[in-house]
């Protein structure tokens, strides 16, 4: 009988638990608008459901996959294969953010990328992004077919990235990150993550918008991992809901595939062995509120997403 108890009494905490911390978000989470994000030769629809972003990696030092989709032929494959999952949106990128990793040329990072893009636009109708801190692969991958441009600097690189996106009509996505891939795990924390995140957006978006980026077209990332401690992307996934509010006309990404963070929670375990925790988060982030979520395993992220979505649009740990 008092084990029975006592299984009751575990059970009936870890309930709580999940009931209280998803109960503060507001209720506009439970029936959040059908938006539109204007990209380059369309518009996505977002709000009803969340999107799923696939990364595609054309790398040979990428943290998470290590170069396993390097070739061209292995790149559009899984892009092909992606899509097929039920990715909205394909991230191609061709130079490795992992922490410590250098700048490559772009030379380099253009014939990476827009062979890969070329065929991809060409063979499916899921919009692309190009992952780059560069002005001259931004344009180049626009003009390759690419409809989005995802800048991890938020323009703090190159602010002419904006100009290309303009002159495009593309989507832009700012991500808030501190420092260079280089150097960023070594910076100082900041002592207010929340308040550093948010005056970081709002300067990119400022930038852009003074290049001519029409805000139906921006969308915001607040940059898990870049320069955040452990403890700090943790915040930041457990206050999303307050970015959606601050930022109520923008849709908001979250990216937390296989990062360190989660292999350091998980007690050390391998880039291939987040996908646990990973969905954790995702799960985590679609209930406070995030529009597109940033992933490798795209199919078991859409369906994680869309069981969270119903739980939040059923009014589950809701006030």
């Amino acid at each position: 009988m008092e084990s029975e108890f006592a299984i009751f009494t575990l059970q009936f905490s870890f309930f709580n638990f999940f009931r209280l911390y998803f109960s503060y978000a507001p209720f506009y989470l439970l029936l959040m608008p059908l938006r539109e994000w204007k990209l380059a030769r369309r518009s996505l629809p977002y709000g009803e459901r969340t999107l799923v972003m696939g990364v595609l990696n054309v790398t040979p030092d990428s943290f998470s996959d290590g170069g396993q989709f390097f070739s061209l032929d292995n790149a559009v494959a899984q892009g092909l294969l992606m899509a097929e999952e039920g990715a909205d949106i394909i991230d191609v990128g061709g130079e490795s953010t992992r922490p410590g990793s250098e700048f490559i040329s772009e030379g380099e990072e253009l014939r990476r990328v827009i062979p890969v893009i070329e065929q991809l636009a060409a063979r499916i109708s899921v919009p692309i992004s190009i992952d780059t801190t560069k002005r001259t692969v931004a344009r180049a991958a626009l003009q390759a077919g690419a409809e989005i441009v995802n800048d991890i600097s938020g323009l703090r690189f190159e602010p002419l990235i904006a100009d290309e996106v303009a002159k495009a009509e593309a989507g832009l996505l700012l991500m808030h990150s501190r420092g260079t891939p280089k150097d960023m795990q070594q910076l100082p924390p900041v002592e207010n993550i929340l308040a550093e995140v948010t005056a970081g957006l709002r300067q990119s978006i400022a930038i852009a918008e003074q290049y001519g980026v029409k805000r139906s077209s921006i969308a915001i990332d607040p940059g898990i991992g870049f320069g955040k401690t452990v403890q700090q992307n943790l915040e930041l996934i457990a206050n999303l809901d307050r970015l959606v509010r601050d930022f109520a006309d923008l849709p908001i990404m979250i990216g937390t595939s296989r990062k360190s963070f989660l292999g350091k929670l998980l007690g050390g375990a391998p880039a291939n062995e987040r996908l646990p925790g990973t969905i954790a988060t995702v799960v985590a982030s679609v209930m406070k509120g995030a529009h597109i979520v940033r992933v490798h395993e795209v199919k078991t992220a859409a369906e994680a997403a869309r069981v969270a979505v119903a739980m939040r649009q059923a009014g589950y740990f809701s006030h």
